[in-house]
């Protein structure tokens, strides 16, 4: 009896998650209300330079953001002024949940139970709505390290982590690197080659009925990087450079089939 309860409740509980998972993706994917999103800083490395950066940090460092996303959406007709709303919300103590770089299936989503249980308790902020997207943003002393640790955005949950420098002159492509993951939790793909990062053709292209098709002008958002030649590729310096392409456009519901 007390087995078929546990596996009944767990049923329940599961059904649950399934129905507010599908609330979730049609909330974000109907465009008829403007999509709150809270950006949640973080000093990933502990080193000063980082918390003196994040404690330079105004939401007008992320205006782009909100540019970027009007922009592109009244290129597909969206009707909404602004359908994207950024927050700056104040740095959290904690750190999310690593995924390890060589996690399986199962290991990705175990980690991805941790991270939405983290940000359903580490997003709550005295006097502030809780935002439906949230964005945890882990700055790193660009003088520690070459490059930052995979970021991961994620459509069940609308959660995303983002590594980023902590210098200012790389706040637009951290903006880059933050609209993409934003992208992913409203269900986006990527459109670039594992591994080598190289955008993908024709999806991962700004432009991919350009004659000559090299160099590319601008990058798809979901690539991240524009194609300067067939084995060259760069990431722009901002947001202005970025476009959303056609395939990205139709998985997050701006176009239809």
């Amino acid at each position: 009896m007390w087995k078929n309860i546990r596996i009944l409740f767990l049923l329940l509980v599961l059904a649950g998650v399934a129905i507010h998972a599908w609330l979730d993706r049609v909330a974000t994917q109907s465009w008829k209300e403007t999509l709150w999103v809270g950006l949640y800083p973080l000093n990933g490395d502990g080193t000063p330079s980082a918390q003196r950066y994040i404690d330079g940090l105004t939401v007008k460092d992320f205006a782009g953001i909100e540019g970027f996303f009007a922009r592109e959406a009244h290129r597909y007709a969206v009707s909404m002024e602004q359908p994207v709303h950024v927050e700056l919300y104040p740095q959290g103590s904690e750190l999310p949940p690593a995924l390890a770089p060589a996690a399986g299936p199962f290991g990705v989503a175990w980690w991805s139970l941790k991270l939405r249980w983290f940000a359903a308790h580490a997003t709550k902020v005295p006097g502030r709505a809780p935002p439906r997207i949230r964005i945890f943003v882990l700055y790193h002393d660009p003088s520690t390290l070459d490059t930052v640790p995979d970021s991961h955005g994620l459509q069940k949950g609308l959660v995303g982590v983002v590594h980023a420098f902590a210098q200012p002159a790389m706040a637009g492509s951290n903006n880059i690197v933050i609209a993409h993951e934003l992208m992913h939790t409203l269900g986006a793909s990527d459109k670039y080659a594992p591994g080598s990062g190289e955008p993908l053709y024709p999806a991962g292209f700004a432009d991919p009925e350009r004659q000559p098709l090299y160099p590319q002008t601008q990058a798809e958002i979901m690539a991240g990087r524009r194609a300067l030649s067939a084995q060259e590729f760069e990431m722009p310096q901002g947001l202005r450079d970025v476009v959303v392409g056609p395939s990205t456009a139709l998985e997050i519901h701006w176009t239809r089939p």
